[in-house]
């Protein structure tokens, strides 16, 4: 028979008896050796809860079935549980020495966890002398450089944030040493000055932190966690409201494609193709030849690239398919628009800017994301497909839970239709 405990209301082990309810003189309770867990009980143990093993002793089953050891007692008049790690690293013998040593600290009038905690603080304190906050990033960089396929371009955004706006103010202070307010300080300046850099900045802070508690260089919380500081601060929308993106008339736009397609190089090519799908600039110049299925007629961006971090499925139509057959490529180079400027590379993300810009002389008014605009516009004002297709076509996260159900699916068939449509009035033969 397996004792179960729903809570903490009935934890077993008591510091100021040294006893559970029902133990006998000698400090074994009746039936105590039935009570145990046997291996069988382990193995078939499933459900959410605590399973006793007796005298504080319990095996704990989360909800993902993870199967963990936890001490349970009460101390000073407070119920209180230790975790004592998962049975993969520590098995019931061994479990059941640990809740002995346990029991006879609490006999001993000395509580478990906050002795624990001591121990590791002396740990962290050793750890962390003379590890700055600085030398924590630099780790965290080198180790996301693993995860970044942009050409250096995250990397570079990173350093070139932290150097600017936080290395200044604590890059040289032990990351033991730092708490929620210097964090709030270091901000200050940038939160006020450039809002867009300041949303990407916080979370980069948070992650550094991450890293130093993961790597046991920091204990407690993260004195980054984006919800604390930003109480610390005013709200970002109050204090700088973005002004909209130039963008094009979508009367206008079948006439500059036409000019686009006149232009030789990479830029206007990647232009035209950006223009087509409705996606982000970032998103077409870190496109790789693994992501695009031709014969599918489909782009999957990964969700690592995409601003809402959701995998984004883009339907290709017929002119963004030609511009892909007919780009140069380069042996070795997995991006889809390379770099004329160096092997290997994928196009800057200034490059159609310029060509917007300086070369066609659209300075003051367009700019490469405002043809989303552009997109959304014509949508609205000139087609019959619903709103929610347009806005999944955007990749814009769905504020409404109505229309948020339907994120159930992509909507691709629909979506299709919609890209076809576009196309064909930027072409000029739509119906």
């Amino acid at each position: 028979m397996v004792r179960l405990y729903a809570s903490k209301k009935d934890v077993p082990f008591s510091a100021e008896t040294g006893e559970e309810p029902g133990m006998l003189s000698h400090g074994r309770s009746a039936g105590d050796e039935e009570m145990r867990l046997t291996k069988r009980d382990i193995e078939r143990a499933s459900k959410r809860r605590k399973y006793s093993d007796g005298r504080g002793l319990f095996l704990s089953v989360s909800a993902n079935g993870r199967k963990t050891w936890a001490f349970c007692y009460t101390f000073a008049g407070r119920a209180r549980e230790m975790g004592l790690g998962s049975i993969d690293f520590l098995n019931v013998d061994e479990a059941r020495d640990r809740a002995v040593h346990l029991r006879k600290m609490v006999r001993d009038g000395v509580d478990p966890m906050t002795d624990r905690n001591r121990e590791a603080k002396v740990v962290v304190r050793r750890k962390v002398e003379g590890v700055t906050f600085k030398a924590v990033a630099e780790r965290v960089i080198e180790m996301k450089k693993g995860e970044w396929s942009d050409d250096g371009k995250s990397e570079t955004d990173w350093r070139g944030s932290l150097t600017n706006h936080v290395f200044p103010s604590i890059g040289a202070t032990s990351i033991g040493e730092i708490d929620t307010m210097d964090v709030r300080d270091a901000l200050k300046g940038v939160w006020s000055a450039s809002p867009s850099t300041a949303k990407k900045l916080l979370p980069r802070v948070e992650a550094v932190f991450d890293y130093a508690i993961a790597e046991g260089l920091l204990s407690g919380d993260n004195p980054a966690l984006r919800a604390k500081v930003k109480k610390l601060l005013p709200k970002l929308e109050k204090v700088h409201k973005p002004t909209p993106h130039k963008a094009l008339d979508y009367a206008d736009l079948p006439a500059f494609v036409r000019q686009l397609r006149a232009r030789v190089g990479i830029a206007p090519r990647a232009l035209e193709f950006l223009i087509l799908t409705g996606v982000r600039t970032d998103e077409v110049i870190g496109a790789t030849w693994d992501e695009v299925d031709l014969e599918g007629a489909t782009w999957t961006i990964p969700a690592e690239r995409m601003k809402a971090e959701r995998e984004h499925r883009v339907p290709l139509s017929e002119p963004a398919l030609a511009i892909l057959r007919a780009l140069p490529g380069e042996e070795g180079n997995p991006f889809v628009f390379i770099s004329p400027n160096g092997k290997g590379k994928g196009l800057s993300n200034m490059a159609m800017l310029k060509l917007l810009k300086g070369d066609m002389g659209f300075a003051g008014e367009a700019t490469v994301h405002g043809f989303r605009s552009t997109f959304r516009d014509w949508t609205a004002e000139e087609t019959t497909h619903d709103n929610i297709v347009a806005e999944m076509a955007l990749a814009h996260a769905i504020n409404s839970k109505v229309e948020a159900s339907y994120r159930r699916g992509d909507l691709f068939k629909r979506r299709k239709a919609l890209m076809d449509d576009w196309a064909a009035y930027i072409d000029g033969t739509a119906a």
